[in-house]
């Protein structure tokens, strides 16, 4: 799969899953746009990204859910490499709580990023993309908590049952434009997040079919294939890369 002269924003990507697809995207001859919250990490990122091979990587930090940002990064991405041709909308927030305490803020927070977020990344790269005669590719993390109900992510698991509502709302709206969009439901993944919990790959390698967790490159391979010319006819889907542990659903706890 090659991405040569192609452009790509993908948000939340300071490290983890979102790392290792603008590492591979850019590996693969894109212009990429890397977002993070955290400025620090964005700059870390993107070296990172140019140390691993990568040719063109520029980091673009700011808040992800917010509209007025989202659309400066997509007009940059256009200014600076003339046309937007794939976005990731990855950037999302896992807030843990109790449903019977679980504050307001927290809610609004988890929906104003990964719901808000995307609705809008969405909105304004498709604005962008109609223009562009060769269309063009989204793709919105979703998560195997959008299939399956886990403690104590009540917010977190709706918010990201509504990102697959919304990639199928908007096969209706984009598809006469050649953008085609689709999400990826990750599951349990070795990140540097994940990591911090010491028994969290032993956990999750005892109760997935296939005896380990997802690392970044498994779901990462799967997102470049979903932007790629090779999928330009899959729309309105959602693939789950959980090792199987969707087909049985057995608790962590």
């Amino acid at each position: 799969m090659s991405f040569k002269n192609k452009t790509a924003i993908v948000t939340g990507a300071g490290q983890g899953i979102g790392l290792e697809i603008c590492s591979k995207l850019a590996q693969k001859g894109a212009n990429v746009i890397l977002n993070d919250l955290d400025e620090t990490l964005a700059d870390k990122a993107v070296q990172k990204v140019i140390d691993a091979g990568g040719a063109s990587c520029i980091a673009f930090s700011g808040d992800a859910g917010e509209p007025g940002f989202i659309q400066r990064m997509v007009d940059t991405a256009v200014s600076r490499f003339g046309q937007l041709d794939i976005v990731i909308a990855n950037a999302g927030i896992t807030l843990f709580g109790d449903f019977f305490t679980y504050t307001p803020e927290a809610f609004f927070r988890v929906m104003q990023v990964n719901l808000g977020g995307t609705f809008f990344l969405a909105q304004a790269a498709a604005n962008q993309m109609k223009k562009q005669a060769s269309g063009g590719s989204l793709l919105f993390t979703s998560s195997v908590t959008g299939h399956q109900a886990h403690k104590d992510l009540a917010a977190y698991g709706m918010s990201k049952a509504a990102l697959e509502m919304l990639a199928k709302n908007l096969v209706i709206e984009l598809s006469q434009f050649k953008i085609n969009v689709n999400t990826i439901a990750p599951g349990a993944t070795l990140t540097e997040r994940t990591m911090d919990d010491p028994e969290y790959a032993a956990t999750w390698s005892r109760i997935t079919p296939m005896g380990r967790a997802a690392t970044v490159t498994d779901i990462a391979d799967t997102a470049l294939f979903l932007v790629s010319e090779k999928a330009k006819h899959i729309t309105g889907q959602s693939l789950v890369v959980d090792g199987g542990w969707t087909c049985i659903s057995p608790s962590p706890f």
